[in-house]
């Protein structure tokens, strides 16, 4: 009896004393972002909120409050749909292809273009860049376009002398719903929709009806928002600075792009996983942009440049948030909190409480830590494709709760653009209520 009541406070002990590190960890993850995001090695800046999450899972590895074996086991299992490492080489070689089309001038270039058409007219760009922003984030991703459009967005206010808040309010809301068509538009759908083995072509069908309807009710409030400061006309110089690098270069990046795209999808038909589909998709680019580059006696630095931005800090991050989500499921802790989510109708319970969990520890390890939920639950489809939408809206209300909001805040202070914490959060919360709300809604239709 002695023993057991032993064993017995141990575990809760284990229990206790592992919430406690996690959520303190979050807590100074939180506080990074708000007051201290990056520090500076010598010449080095880095991000400091995964270095807190990494020190975090060093926390807990050494002092065992999770197996080693059980993490590294977790790592390398090739049969698991959920293995981190699957998930990183999806989207970063997916982000490859990606920055290496907008390197070679082609979003930059769409987006001029179709400026042009409406030389004086603020709607007729802003509904021709929500289109493209819309569009390109289905074949790319939220990152990728957020990554490529917001600097060209405060240049493009500065030089025509008008109001860069409605367009980079539309592109990032635009950016992080529009992710939500296609497995590939965001790590958190590869995630939980690997968990639950949907494949391409299933997640698709599912998700294009809630993708569309979030996208509609998103574009009117926000027109509603904006619609004094755009109906100002205005007038734009011509610009011959934004020119394609190598036509050739860019025809055979989009024949690689949508190639890759038709295998993923049909993945599941021909069983071959979207993670080599995609990784040798961007090994082939890697490969003819080099041969091409020697062939033109160019500088290897023109590659370097590519790799340079990838957001790298990612695996350090997701890695780390595994470990601390491997911890709360040793625990038992995903368990108890997946009980409490099940006691509701899950597209409701899921799809709310992702949203608010993606802006108290981020989208990324909220989609690790459900798709764990959901598995020692037994929850059903709805929850998974529920928790994929909060994932993605989740990113509207406040900067933390994506990696995208802090790309964009971070390039936002680099263009001296002023778009407070407190901004962010009142126009997340006055778009991002409705349209989840709206999304979850045909969710449950598509369910009927």
């Amino acid at each position: 009896m002695i023993i057991l009541f032993i064993n017995k406070s141990f575990i809760i002990n284990d229990v206790v004393i592992s919430v406690i590190i996690i959520v303190i960890s979050l807590i100074l993850m939180i506080l990074s972002i708000l007051f201290f995001p990056k520090i500076k090695i010598r010449k080095v800046h880095l991000s400091t909120y995964w270095i807190i999450c990494l020190v975090t899972a060093a926390i807990l590895l050494i002092s065992q409050l999770v197996p080693a074996s059980k993490v590294g086991q977790a790592l390398v299992d090739n049969t698991s749909p959920i293995n981190p490492l699957k998930i990183l080489a999806l989207f970063f070689s997916m982000a490859f292809i990606s920055i290496f089309l907008e390197y070679q001038g082609l979003f930059s270039y769409l987006a001029r273009s179709a400026a042009k058409v409406f030389n004086h007219s603020q709607m007729g760009i802003f509904i021709t860049f929500f289109i493209l922003i819309s569009i390109l984030t289905i074949f790319t991703s939220n990152d990728i376009v957020i990554l490529t459009f917001t600097p060209f967005i405060c240049y493009f206010a500065k030089r025509s002398k008008i109001n860069p808040l409605p367009y980079l309010v539309m592109e990032f809301i635009s950016a992080n719903t529009w992710s939500m068509m296609f497995i590939i538009g965001n790590p958190t759908n590869m995630y939980l929709a690997s968990y639950a083995n949907i494949s391409f072509a299933s997640y698709f069908i599912k998700m294009a009806i809630p993708t569309l309807v979030a996208g509609l009710i998103e574009f009117v409030i926000i027109y509603l928002l904006f619609r004094k400061p755009l109906s100002k006309p205005i007038e734009l110089d011509d610009d011959h600075s934004v020119l394609i690098r190598h036509k050739v270069d860019v025809i055979v990046g989009l024949i690689i792009l949508f190639t890759c795209l038709i295998f993923l999808v049909i993945s599941s038909y021909i069983n071959v996983e979207m993670y080599l589909i995609s990784s040798i998709s961007a090994l082939v680019l890697l490969v003819y942009y080099l041969v091409v580059s020697l062939c033109r006696k160019e500088s290897i630095s023109h590659t370097v440049s590519i790799f340079r931005k990838l957001p790298f800090e990612l695996i350090p991050f997701v890695v780390s948030m595994f470990v601390i989500v491997i911890t709360l499921v040793h625990q038992g802790v995903a368990s108890k909190i997946g009980e409490f989510l099940n006691s509701g109708p899950n597209i409701i319970t899921y799809g709310y409480s992702s949203l608010l969990m993606s802006n108290l520890i981020n989208n990324i390890p909220m989609s690790i830590l459900y798709s764990a939920i959901i598995s020692s639950s037994s929850s059903s489809l709805q929850a998974v494709y529920a928790s994929i939408i909060g994932s993605n809206i989740g990113a509207f209300i406040t900067p933390i709760g994506a990696l995208a909001g802090l790309m964009f805040t971070s390039l936002l202070n680099q263009y001296e653009v002023k778009y407070s914490f407190l901004d962010f959060t009142k126009y997340g919360l006055i778009i991002g209520i409705p349209t989840i709300t709206a999304s979850l809604g045909a969710l449950y239709l598509m369910f009927l």
